[in-house]
Parts: structure tokens; sequence; C-alpha cells
């Protein structure tokens, strides 16, 4: 079981509505957004630290480009006021943001990430949250990806894209947990 403590932060990440695409094809996790909405529940009624991340792509056509209905966060997991929102351009929610100085001015907080999608922009930003020093936590079950192409042209299925990032972050640069490990 993991405490989290008062001075803990929730990182949510691009729980936005472009990937509901059907063109991004089978995912695993369906149920994560729901997690995360419960995380987010548990965080505000303790009044921890919640920000919430967003892309928007360098692409005028991208469906991750600000101004689009895609662009925007999806309704179970949006922001309260006063919660930071912190729009990133590439995949690390580090470059290029005041995430880190954030973070630092709170101190040594545990940090904990969720969000869309495991082996990209989640497993980036918490392989430098990892490298930067803070105490960093994947929470499994509110985390999802998709099947992804392999380069001989093999699909990998979500499921098992998703297990093999977790284990490469997991006690290297971030300890992996699961929602029903954290007393809030």
């Amino acid at each position: 079981m993991v405490q989290i403590l008062e001075n803990s932060v929730l990182v949510v990440i691009d729980v936005q509505k472009a990937w509901l695409d059907p063109r991004l094809g089978n995912r695993n996790n369906p149920g994560a957004e729901a997690v995360i909405s419960k995380l987010i529940t548990g965080f505000r009624k303790k009044g921890r630290k919640i920000i919430h991340v967003r892309h928007d792509s360098l692409d005028p056509e991208s469906i991750f480009k600000e101004g689009k209905p895609t662009f925007e966060f999806k309704e179970e997991v949006k922001p309260a006021k006063g919660e930071l929102v912190i729009t990133k351009h590439v995949n690390s929610a580090f470059i290029g943001t005041n995430l880190e100085s954030t973070l630092r001015q709170l101190g040594d907080p545990q940090v904990f990430y969720v969000g869309l999608v495991t082996d990209h922009c989640v497993s980036t930003t918490v392989r430098m949250s990892g490298n930067l020093g803070f105490r960093s936590y994947v929470i499994e079950d509110a985390c999802a990806t998709f099947d992804r192409k392999d380069s001989s042209g093999n699909i990998i299925p979500a499921y098992e894209v998703h297990k093999v990032n977790l284990a490469s972050i997991n006690e290297e640069f971030a300890e992996v947990v699961t929602s029903r490990d954290l007393i809030i």
C-alpha cells in the first residue's frame, strides 16, 4: 500500500477527446478514464494538487491541435477552477513547460502519473521525472494505450504494449502501482 502524503501531486496526462478517434485502433483498459476520475475526486477532497497536461501538436492538421474539439479534455477529467493546466508540444510534459519548477516549489512531493498513452507521453514524462529525482509513481489501471505495429508490420496488442512499457519503468524510473494500492 502507498500512503498518499499531504504534498502529493496527481499529474493527468493528455486525457483528451482526440483519443476517441476510431482510426487509432484497438485500445486496452477502457476503464482508465473512470479510474482517473475517481483519483481526481479523491485528490480534490483532500485538497491535494492536481496538474492537467494536454498535448498541442505543432501539425495544424493533427487531431491534437488547439482549436479543434478533439483538443479538449474528456468530460470526466476536466480541470476544476484553479487547477494548473500545462500545454506541451512534445511527448514529455517537462520539456518547454513549467512542470519541473512547479514540482520543485512543492519541495519533495510524491508525484502520481496517470493518462494516455502509456508508451508515449506517460512513459516519456515518467522517465524524465525519475531522472530529475522526483518520487514518481505510475498508476497502472489509470493508463492505457493502443495496438502498435513493429518494424516488420506485426501487430503488438495494446495490453502487451502497456505491460512491457510499465515493466521497463518500474523500479528504475518510478514505482508502478494500481489505484487499489493507494491510501488517499
